[in-house]
């Protein structure tokens, strides 16, 4: 009997079987190795010195390491004992009871190591004449995504076996008819922003159509260890989250009212999401009674409001362009300034908002503003009533109101919050590529720890999360993305951090290469490999060196610069010139409502998407018991396009943030505006 083709044989399948995830069965290790030395034919194991020949340490060393591992291809089982042992008939039988013994547990977790190889190659063994005898094991080398400290095995693998726990119960116990009424809801806008989560409900759809075909709990088993691999945490812990919680009531026989309301006071939509709730034909009958009562109807038209609109009194700093517009004499002072000699002054000041408009801003001739990436966000357009006499719906003694942007307009940062990823963390890295290979982000933080798909969706010591891994296990998309983030900076430890990309599996040669973005607190960094990364291989994207002080510093990295986007007609980090100064409209007329906002209204920043002509919570008193039907027709009754329109960048006095003026009058500063 020759061992090394049976070695030979295990070897080689092992190492094709680490192309896909690997996991172990259920099955007692020592069990395990008592039917291997059983499942030898009589007279093919003999008795050498004082044990049979093939009781051999190094092998049971093996075989409790990695003998119970298996692979998921196509749906089936395939164990390291499923090889052809060619010549070797006594092997053949050994392969094939190990095989169907593995095979017949269920899957425990996935497979990890302490080390990059298990079992003894070969060893020797100089014998009574002098001579050397050679001796033969069962070896493999372990690629390093299956390898982790011993010490941190057990805490890893906590992540994949509860996500195959709650996958598996969510598809058991969720039904078809759940899922479409929730799709329904969401299609109808009854549910308060409920388009964020029709990414998930629909991707369970998916995988709940595909639950239904199989026959056994054996094959639903696998199918969920299947699955968990390429998921977003939304849809893996479906049933934990606040959507799959509403389905779940659903599927088992909630009232839908009650399963909505519940799902409404789930996630506190006064704090957190705007309610778009559902409501009955009496409930709009009775609201439209309300609005024409008050004689509102006219009042819910709405339009982008225009320099024509303001009057003179409500404006804090208008430029040239928009004093022509403006009636009266209040900025004849201003343009008399306009031939003195500017002088230059280089250095950046802080000052407050208070400061900049009591000190700064009654002495400046023109203003411009940097629009950083950051800004996005406060993209804000001003809105008035179509009829300019209808009723007062709004808490304050004007009908002008204001939206600020809501969309998500970089593509690649579509592309993950589509996967339900995280796209506001402080730090996020965003991974895109456009075949079906199988590429892995990693980072590597300071102190060792790295985040890769064996802990996704638990936080690192630094705080970092890999919530998004696709086109594992197989290719499902050739637009797919993984997301790394740190929701806050906090607990990021200061140090070196490297992310990498590796090629878990190679798959195809067209339209190979990635991208990166690298954002931090709005600045984004894009970085392109055009060329394929070879299987198996790393390409280290980015080393960086964090400091709570200085933000990031790049040590080494492929080619960058912080990316230039265009919102709303205006390109990011660069200066724009800026039209009016102007409060938000519960703050004119020298009379104050709510929290207040800062509008720099930029020349050429025309939104370019579906402005709310208003919100909720403008609404005037008498108005609050009809909010549900409100919030739908606010949601339905969209502002008309329009280029002539009053848009900019709006600043809240409660949330703390900065923008960069650049101020000219009789000299020339920049002045860094704190909020």
């Amino acid at each position: 009997m020759n061992f090394s083709t049976f070695k030979t044989a295990i070897a080689k399948q092992f190492e094709a079987m680490q192309k896909h995830p690997l996991f172990r069965t259920n099955i007692d290790k020592d069990g395990m190795w008592n039917t291997y030395l059983e499942s030898f034919p009589l007279g093919t194991n003999p008795i050498y010195r004082t044990r049979t020949e093939h009781d051999c340490s190094c092998c049971r060393q093996f075989v409790r390491a990695v003998g119970n591992v298996v692979a998921i291809v196509d749906g089936k089982l395939v164990s390291v004992w499923d090889v052809k042992v060619e010549g070797e008939p006594a092997y053949q039988i050994v392969a094939d009871k190990m095989a169907a013994l593995i095979k017949s547990h269920a899957i425990e977790n996935k497979f990890l190591h302490f080390e990059r190889t298990a079992g003894t190659d070969k060893n020797f063994e100089e014998l009574v004449d002098g001579k050397v005898q050679q001796w033969n094991h069962f070896f493999v080398n372990i690629k390093p995504q299956f390898v982790t400290k011993g010490a941190d095995i057990a805490s890893t693998l906590n992540g994949p076996k509860a996500d195959h726990d709650v996958l598996l119960r969510s598809l058991s116990e969720i039904t078809v008819d759940s899922l479409a009424t929730v799709l329904e809801l969401i299609a109808q806008n009854s549910l308060y922003r409920g388009e964020e989560h029709k990414f998930a409900v629909s991707e369970f759809q998916k995988l709940k159509k595909e639950f239904t075909k199989l026959k056994t709990d054996r094959d639903r088993d696998i199918f969920a260890w299947t699955k968990i691999q390429g998921l977003s945490g939304s849809v893996s812990r479906f049933r934990n989250t606040s959507i799959g919680k509403l389905v779940s009531d659903l599927s088992e026989g909630y009232d839908l009212e009650d399963a909505v309301k519940s799902f409404e006071l789930m996630v506190a939509p006064q704090n957190y999401k705007r309610p778009t709730a559902l409501v009955t034909k009496g409930m709009i009958e009775n609201a439209k009674a309300k609005i024409e009562e008050l004689g509102l109807t006219s009042a819910l038209e709405r339009r982008y409001a225009t320099i024509n609109d303001i009057t003179i009194n409500n404006i804090l700093f208008a430029n040239r362009d928009a004093r022509k517009v403006l009636s009266g004499d209040v900025f004849d002072e201003l343009a008399a300034t306009a031939t003195r000699k500017v002088k230059s002054l280089d250095k950046i000041e802080e000052v407050s908002i208070a400061k900049f408009l009591a000190d700064i801003l009654p002495k400046a001739e023109s203003l411009e503003v940097m629009f950083e990436n950051q800004h996005a966000g406060n993209l804000v357009s001003l809105v008035a009533p179509v009829n300019p006499t209808a009723g007062r719906l709004f808490k304050w003694d004007n009908n002008f109101s204001w939206s600020y942007a809501g969309e998500v307009t970089d593509s690649i940062k579509e592309r993950v919050k589509a996967a339900g990823g995280n796209v506001t963390g402080d730090l996020c890295c965003r991974l895109a590529w456009f075949n079906f290979d199988d590429l892995d982000f990693h980072m590597i933080e300071p102190g060792g720890h790295e985040i890769y798909f064996a802990n996704r969706g638990r936080k690192s010591p630094c705080g970092g999360d890999l919530d998004v891994d696709m086109n594992a296990g197989s290719g499902k998309t050739r637009e797919p993305v993984e997301n790394i983030f740190y929701a806050s900076k906090s607990p990021m430890k200061e140090g070196v951090y490297t992310l990498n990309v590796h090629n878990f599996r190679k798959r195809e040669s067209d339209n190979v290469g990635f991208e990166v973005e690298l954002d931090f607190m709005g600045d984004v960094h894009r970085f392109a490999h055009a060329k394929a990364v070879p299987d198996g291989k790393t390409i280290t994207v980015a080393k960086f060196k964090y400091s709570r002080t200085t933000g990031i510093e790049f040590l080494e990295s492929l080619p960058s610069s912080v990316s230039v986007r265009t919102h709303w007609g205006i390109q990011t980090q660069n200066f724009h010139k800026v039209k009016t100064l102007m409060m938000s409209p519960n703050y004119w007329d020298e009379k104050a409502v709510g929290n207040k906002h800062y509008f720099f209204i930029l020349d050429g920043c025309v939104n370019d998407t579906t402005a709310r002509g208003f919100y909720n919570e403008f609404l005037r008193d008498g108005l609050n018991e009809h909010r549900k039907v409100f919030e739908i027709v606010g949601s339905k009754m969209k502002v008309a396009d329009s280029t002539d329109q009053l848009s900019g960048l709006g600043f809240s006095s409660t949330q703390k943030n900065a923008i960069i003026c650049r101020v000219k009058g009789s000299f020339s500063r920049l002045i860094k505006i704190v909020f």
